[in-house]
C-alpha cells in the first residue's frame, strides 16, 4: 500500500497538472458530488403566479424580445418556447398566448395552431439536431406534475440513445452541451418555412 494521497496516481501532483484530492474541503462519505448552485434561483424562488402577467413565465416570454424571452417562433394564437430549465437540449414548450390552464379550453383556431406548431417543433429540432425520438405531452394540474399549471403547455422534448445517464439519475444534474442562446439560435435557423 502507498503512502501517496488518492488521486495523485503515483506522481507530485503539481507537476502532472492534477489537484489534491486533500485541497478540497468535503466529507469521506463514497459519493461523487455534482454542485449546481445556479440552479437555487429556481429551486427556492418564487413559485409561478397562477394569475395571467408578469408573474406568468408563459404570458411575460412573449412580451420580451425572441432572445430575451427564448422564443423559438411565433404564431398568431400561440407561439414556440426553449424550457427555461430543459430535460435534453432543445426542449421546447408550445404554448397559447391567451393565459389557459387546460387544453380543453383552447378555441378551434388556437388546437389548430398548438397542434401545427407542435408539428413545425419536431421537424426543426429533427433537421437541427437528429434526435432518436421525442417525448411529447403536457401535464394538466400540478397534480400531474406541471410546474406551472396555470398556463397551459406541451412539451416537445428531443431524445437520443443513451440521454439518461447517470448524471439525473444519481447527481440529480443535467448536461446541456449548448448554451440556451446557441440553442434557440440553431432552432430558428432550421424552424421550417410557413
Amino acid at each position: 500500500m502507498s503512502d501517496q494521497q488518492p488521486g495523485a496516481h503515483g506522481s507530485d501532483p503539481a507537476e502532472s497538472g492534477v489537484e489534491d484530492v486533500d485541497a478540497f474541503a468535503r466529507v469521506e462519505d463514497g459519493f461523487q458530488r455534482l454542485w449546481t448552485p445556479h440552479r437555487m434561483a429556481y429551486i427556492g424562488g418564487e413559485r409561478p403566479s397562477p394569475h395571467a402577467g408578469s408573474g406568468c413565465p408563459f404570458c411575460s416570454a412573449p412580451t420580451r424580445s425572441d432572445e430575451d424571452g427564448l422564443v423559438v417562433h411565433r404564431g398568431e394564437r400561440c407561439y414556440v418556447v426553449l424550457n427555461l430549465f430543459p430535460y435534453n437540449p432543445g426542449h421546447l414548450l408550445v404554448c397559447p398566448y391567451r393565459h389557459i390552464s387546460r387544453y380543453v379550453e383552447l378555441t378551434e383556431g388556437e388546437t389548430t395552431e398548438f397542434t401545427a406548431l407542435t408539428k413545425a417543433a419536431i421537424a426543426a429540432l429533427t433537421k437541427a439536431s437528429e434526435p432518436m425520438g421525442f417525448n411529447i405531452g403536457m401535464n394538466q394540474g400540478e397534480v400531474a406534475g406541471a410546474g406551472v399549471a396555470a398556463h397551459l403547455h406541451q412539451h416537445v422534448v428531443p431524445r437520443w440513445g443513451g440521454d439518461s445517464n447517470f448524471l439525473p439519475i444519481v447527481g440529480q444534474t443535467k448536461a446541456l452541451p449548448m448554451l440556451l442562446e446557441d440553442t434557440r439560435q440553431q432552432l430558428v435557423d432550421a424552424w421550417p418555412a410557413d
